[in-house]
């Protein structure tokens, strides 16, 4: 996927997806019958990996839930803060025609993973779950465009965690 954020899709070749991964373009004609197959399997690959990761900062029932949702927060997006960090999730926002659903999909998941740990709370009333999910997720995309930095994201985001979570 970096290689695929630095020059874009269109302009990524199967020349240079196999040099940075330091394999032959033909091995890497093996594993991926096309530039397209190779795309939607990096793609999925990072997004399952972001998910699972939120999944699991979730689950620690440990941890004071603000606690939880911030780290799932930045699993999901914060890890995409800063200059050079918002080019992965561009790539993949700019080519929904080769995701398909999956675009669709995956933010959906993780909508449902942040609800359902907001209506687990004990004393937590399950009809505003899901509007508080969906402005924490509000919150996030604006954040992610004005942040600069990776701890900028998380002290403005724990801040309206704190807002919205009791």
């Amino acid at each position: 996927m970096a290689t695929f954020a630095r020059f874009g899709y269109r302009k990524t070749s199967m020349e240079e997806v196999a040099r940075s991964a330091r394999i032959s373009r033909p091995g890497l004609y093996f594993l991926f019958s096309s530039k397209e197959a190779l795309f939607r399997a990096a793609a999925t690959h990072i997004l399952e990996r972001d998910l699972a990761a939120a999944e699991r900062a979730l689950a620690v029932a440990d941890r004071p839930l603000q606690e939880r949702l911030l780290e799932a927060f930045d699993h999901w997006a914060g890890r995409y803060v800063g200059p050079l960090s918002r080019d992965v999730p561009t790539v993949i926002e700019d080519n929904p025609d080769l995701l398909g659903e999956l675009l669709e999909s995956m933010p959906r998941r993780f909508e449902r993973l942040i609800t359902d740990a907001l209506a687990a709370e004990p004393g937590a009333e399950p009809a505003s779950a899901l509007a508080r999910t969906q402005t924490l997720i509000s919150t996030s995309v604006g954040l992610k465009y004005q942040a600069s930095s990776r701890e900028f994201y998380r002290d403005r985001l724990r801040v309206a965690i704190g807002l919205l979570i009791p």
